[in-house]
């Protein structure tokens, strides 16, 4: 994806961050998800139509709803949006969610081994406060982030990361970033990588996602595939105020190392991934967060 499209950067100025954060110490949290429901949201529906326009072309093409449906969801999908970045700054402010994990044991298990192992995540759901919320005891946690963050998200992420023994891997132009992916993996440690986005080289594969085909970035699968690596797809999801759902799903690399050609290979490791994003957005509609036209290959 091209960042002219999308950024995904954390909107507002330093001052207003740092007020959100000390405001955080005080507010109940439900009270500050109320507001935002009220006040912002609608602002943002009426102004940002690029965002607007691309979730209600989710909602009535991908999920099949009716106008009025899909114009609901539209809401309930900003406001979800809203209460996923309001976190990201309550637990700045030292406020703590629970987290119910599937599959932990396999995790733990990976993270005993000498061997290094690859985590796809995707826009779904809210992947980084599970960073905040675990130290990686075993081996370093790797995780590749868009470089272009609000300085005081960035600022914050550094100091909460750093002290879970995880390390941001800033994307480059330079294509730098890719030696310290390579080192992560060489010295057995766990690197995470978003499977979904565009950055950096323009090469993608076609998934089928949600029936219809869409644009995947090659590089991640061929890089997973390059080193033959374990992969694990890792969703977190909301299910409440202070509560988050973490789904570890295993992908399946013995078949993927059957195919022929290294691109076979990769492209048939990014449909694992797409089948399981699928399988997350149809049961949390509400927490796929690409604001542009996902589906309209012509623009990606």
């Amino acid at each position: 994806m091209e960042h002219s499209q999308w950024e995904g950067k954390t909107e507002g100025t330093t001052w207003m961050h740092h007020t959100l954060i000390r405001s955080f110490r005080y507010l109940n949290l439900r009270f500050v998800y109320a507001g935002m429901a009220v006040f912002v949201v609608p602002f943002y529906m009426l102004f940002a139509h690029r965002g607007y326009i691309s979730m209600y072309h989710f909602f009535r093409q991908r999920m099949g709803y009716g106008p009025l449906k899909a114009f609901r969801y539209v809401y309930l999908n900003h406001c979800k949006f809203g209460q996923i970045i309001l976190d990201r700054f309550a637990v700045y402010a030292g406020k703590h969610f629970d987290f119910d994990i599937e599959n932990y044991d396999l995790f733990l298990e990976l993270s005993g081994k000498k061997d290094g192992f690859v985590i796809l995540s995707c826009h779904v759901g809210n992947y980084e406060i599970a960073g905040y919320a675990f130290k990686a005891k075993e081996k370093r946690y790797n995780a590749l982030v868009f470089s272009g963050e609000a300085a005081t998200v960035m600022e914050n992420r550094n100091r909460l990361l750093s002290e879970n023994n995880i390390r941001m891997i800033p994307v480059k132009e330079d294509m730098s970033h890719l030696f310290l992916m390579n080192n992560a993996l060489s010295d057995g440690e766990i690197l995470s990588i978003p499977g979904d986005r565009i950055f950096g080289s323009p090469r993608s594969v076609m998934c089928e996602l949600l029936g219809q085909q869409a644009k995947f970035p090659l590089g991640p699968y061929a890089f997973a595939v390059s080193h033959e690596t374990t992969v694990l797809a890792i969703f977190v999801m909301k299910e409440s105020t202070y509560r988050y759902h973490v789904y570890i799903r295993p992908l399946d690399t013995t078949v993927v190392q059957q195919k022929g050609s290294r691109q076979e290979k990769a492209a048939h490791l990014a449909q694992l991934f797409a089948d399981e994003v699928g399988e997350i957005v149809r049961k949390y509609p509400t927490q796929w967060f690409n604001y542009y036209e996902f589906w309209n290959n012509d623009e990606i």
